[in-house]
């Protein structure tokens, strides 16, 4: 699967994509300058799009990628543990597989396995227009 990273978010935060399957998606994201907020820990909202990203292209993995589109629709995220440096790695998978949504659960976790943040996305599948 090709993915167009270059000027997106996914390049600006370093995010890169290690595997798609049926059963989920696996991601990587540097804590560093670019995903920290000012008090020097990784930001909120940087795990809040990675956790968006591997939802994301696990949804369009699964679609009728001729006929159909995904959006994000809704996501929560709980910021369990605070991380300073290194990365985090998202592993994404699908709870609900629907016709026009599906659910994904998200775990973000550091090199130890440390749960740092858990999240829920749910992504809408639409019909393209033609």
């Amino acid at each position: 699967m090709d993915f167009h990273v270059k000027n997106t978010l996914m390049e600006a935060l370093g995010i890169e994509i290690l595997s798609v399957t049926n059963e989920g998606v696996v991601a990587t994201m540097p804590v560093d300058h670019r995903t920290h907020q000012p008090f020097g820990l990784l930001h909120g909202g940087a795990s809040v799009a990675l956790a968006e990203t591997v939802a994301s292209i696990g949804a369009y993995s699964l679609i009728d990628q001729e006929t159909e589109v995904c959006v994000g629709l809704e996501i929560n995220a709980n910021h369990i543990k605070g991380k300073k440096s290194g990365l985090v790695t998202a592993h994404a998978k699908p709870a609900h597989r629907g016709k026009t949504t599906m659910v994904w659960e998200i775990k973000i976790v550091d090199e130890e396995e440390d749960l740092i943040c858990l999240s829920r996305c749910t992504m809408a599948v639409l019909k393209k227009k033609l």
